[in-house]
């Protein structure tokens, strides 16, 4: 079973003294936040419709990334793993398990991709 553990790391040398931890797995993501009262936030893999890279000149410069997950759950619509090693690898590991997982699961987005500007069957001239 292939999973990422990473830590949010600080954007000064990248350190990782924060207590927010990311466990990526191929079904299921885990966001687990807090010292005193610990927040653990879960997001099914085939829920996650689209996945964004970004990285700001210092996060370039300790090699560190932002990813943000946009997704179908109903908690956190918007899911983002901020200052992470391994970004790169991370975001194409989550694009290729959220496909998988929905290929699985059966529950593939079909996009309509637009149907000439006709509103309705009856305008259409046959």
């Amino acid at each position: 079973m292939i999973h990422f553990v990473e830590r949010k790391r600080w954007l000064f040398l990248g350190l990782p003294f924060t207590f927010t931890k990311y466990t990526i797995q191929e079904d299921m993501i885990t966001i687990t936040s807090g010292l005193f009262k610990t927040v653990e936030n879960d997001c099914y893999m085939y829920k996650i419709q689209d996945v964004e890279h970004s990285a700001s000149l210092m996060e370039k410069m300790f090699k560190m990334g932002t990813i943000t997950c946009y997704t179908g759950d109903t908690t956190h619509p918007t899911l983002r793993f901020i200052h992470i090693k391994n970004s790169k690898a991370i975001k194409d590991f989550l694009l290729r398990q959220s496909e998988e997982a929905r290929l699985k699961r059966r529950t593939v987005n079909m996009l309509d991709i637009g149907s000439g500007g006709m509103t309705d069957i009856d305008d259409a001239d046959i």
